[in-house]
């Protein structure tokens, strides 16, 4: 486990993680053991923390991972207590977190409705809402299924192929690049962008700046030549949203849409062709796909730790006294199988859909739909063209990698009749 000792450096602010922590290390949530065992620093930090820890992300900014089940529930539920606002985030407000960390672009202030609590969150939320009921209903599947024989056709004839890297990891943009009235060419630009921020690093600030530039000119644009999208959507909206909150939207849904698809759609797939029960019966229609997929979203929620909320005051969580300012990160994996919860993580979770994958409370994700109709057209696109589908390598062999907010599958190599 990489470390950071609680003494190297100033002395820690009162009541901050840090300085909770005592004499004892606290773990990274990113680095190279991050990348490949989150679910062991998991377990190892519930064991040693209870249902909430002191841990350090990028950076080693410091924070309180939530692991608990129960303590995500009552963050998630109670905003007053657990704001979303990050302009209280006590080591930010004391000059201890550079603009330019990666950590900004997945926790920094926004004028969009995810950074906002209230009557301003339920004024920009409602413009979401709206406009992507709107466009749910407006061919997303047409959509997917264009994009998916579209994608499947540059492969076809192989035999063989990568379905993270040739399917997953780019389909879901390109069916927002439709939705938003975006040129189809932009998509792997902003797939690539997209996976850079959450990833974090050097580049995040970057590739942000790139996404925030082509959605600046697609409104631009959008102002001249309205459409049946998404953007159009958001401009004539009743809530009257100025620029910034409009162009802060559409990276919201970009951003957060795309990643969340792409993981959850491959996560979906390895689950059906590492098990030929399941693979048969989405074949032959005695399996539903929305069971496979609520499977997932117990197992391997396509964001694993979600970010973050800020203690509005002094309080208790897990055993843990917390300070105003204080910023925490929700354990969505981590609560998902708490074994308080979920003493044993092999018994069926069929019909259970309160998992934690799509958050909770107030800021509850507004796109599950979308994020739904896209994962099952893809899925049913892709069994009904690869006559054959085969895993072309044992299970075992398939590996992921994970960043603090999430675990990616590294590759998922197929074999199909020509």
């Amino acid at each position: 486990m990489t470390e950071q000792p609680l003494n190297d450096g100033p002395e820690a602010p009162r009541g901050c993680p840090v300085a909770h922590g005592g004499g004892a290390d606290l773990t990274r949530l990113y680095g190279p053991e991050a990348a490949v065992d989150p679910i062991g620093i998991y377990g190892r930090l519930r064991k040693e923390h209870g249902p909430v820890a002191p841990v350090l992300l990028e950076g080693d900014v410091p924070a309180w991972l939530v692991l608990g089940y129960r303590e995500n529930r009552r963050v998630l539920d109670n905003p007053r207590q657990f704001s979303r606002d990050s302009r209280i985030w006590r080591d930010w407000k004391e000059g201890r977190v550079e603009s330019t960390s990666p950590l900004i672009q997945m926790v920094g202030w926004r004028p969009d409705c995810v950074s906002q609590d209230g009557e301003p969150h339920r004024r920009l939320r409602s413009a979401v809402t709206d406009n992507l009921q709107a466009v749910s209903g407006r061919g997303i599947r047409r959509h997917v299924t264009h994009f998916a024989n579209k994608q499947i056709d540059a492969f076809a004839g192989a035999g063989t192929a990568d379905l993270v890297s040739e399917y997953a990891e780019y389909l879901p943009m390109l069916v927002l690049t439709r939705v938003f009235g975006l040129a189809e060419s932009e998509g792997r630009r902003l797939a690539e962008s997209s996976a850079q921020v959450i990833k974090g690093g050097a580049e995040a600030l970057a590739h942000n700046d790139r996404i925030m530039q082509i959605l600046g000119e697609l409104t631009e644009r959008k102002r001249v030549e309205p459409g049946s999208d998404f953007t159009t959507g958001l401009l004539e909206h009743h809530a009257d949203l100025d620029e910034d909150e409009i162009v802060n939207h559409l990276r919201l849904v970009l951003i957060t849409a795309h990643t969340t698809t792409s993981n959850l759609l491959a996560r979906v797939l390895q689950l059906v062709l590492t098990d030929e029960g399941r693979l048969s019966g989405l074949i032959s229609g005695q399996l539903n796909i929305s069971a496979v997929v609520e499977e997932v979203m117990w197992n391997t929620p396509p964001l694993a730790v979600l970010p973050g909320r800020f203690a509005t005051a002094d309080m208790e969580l897990g055993g843990h006294r917390l300070q105003e300012g204080d910023l925490l990160v929700l354990g969505l994996t981590a609560g998902n199988i708490d074994p308080e919860i979920r003493p044993d993580v092999g018994v069926s979770v069929h019909g259970n859909q309160s998992h934690l994958a799509f958050s909770g409370g107030p800021h509850e994700c507004p796109g599950q739909n979308i994020g739904q109709a896209i994962i099952e057209t893809a899925v049913d696109v892709l069994l009904h063209r690869l006559p054959g589908l085969r895993l072309a390598v044992a299970p075992e062999e398939l590996t992921a990698t994970a960043s603090t907010w999430e675990s990616r599958l590294d590759r998922l190599p197929v074999q199909f009749a020509v």
